[in-house]
């Protein structure tokens, strides 16, 4: 019996390159979007001579100036989830808060009846892709932990930003374990 090693080395060669091809080919699906999200909930505030406040713009058609406090009361470290839901009209989303972003939640709207919760948004990594969406007014303390709010964004960016919401709840939740 005749064995011919060159020969069966490039059948191995073949079935190798084979591999690395099928391989790479199966590795070319579309990557899962794993932009995080990002929320800032701010306070309205008065005018304040030492700067500890700026001045937002809130709406795209007919802007409102809305001064706001620098630093915000809730983030997406707080967050237990968001949810985007359908209401008459257009839809609105729903963020859910761990137990010290309720509790937050609850002292501020206690102490701050008749103002607004001012919330900033930020779905993608471009700085076009965040702004100010919405001014709730805060009519009564608000004990359940969850702030909804009708945001002045499209559809398309209210999925977004509550998938990138829910992604960087979930790595919070995780690192706080």
């Amino acid at each position: 019996m005749n064995f011919n090693a060159g020969r069966f080395n490039l059948y191995l060669l073949a079935l190798l390159m084979l591999t690395l091809v099928c391989g790479c080919a199966t590795s070319k699906k579309k990557k899962e979007d794993k932009t995080l999200g990002a929320i800032r909930v701010h306070i309205e505030s008065t005018a304040n001579p030492e700067g500890g406040g700026q001045t937002v713009s809130i709406l795209r058609v007919e802007p409102v100036s809305v001064m706001v406090a620098t630093e915000p009361v809730l983030t997406e470290a707080n967050l237990i989830r968001a949810r985007l839901m359908e209401t008459p009209g257009g839809f609105a989303i729903e963020l859910k808060f761990d137990e010290t972003g309720a509790w937050t939640l609850e002292q501020f709207s206690s102490a701050y009846g008749g103002k607004h919760f001012v919330i900033f948004g930020q779905w993608g990594e471009k700085v076009a892709d965040g702004r100010w969406l919405a001014a709730p007014l805060i009519n009564a303390r608000n004990a359940s932990g969850t702030l909804t709010f009708t945001p002045d964004m499209s559809h398309e960016e209210a999925v977004k930003l509550v998938a990138g919401l829910n992604r960087a709840a979930k790595k919070a939740q995780t690192a706080k374990q």
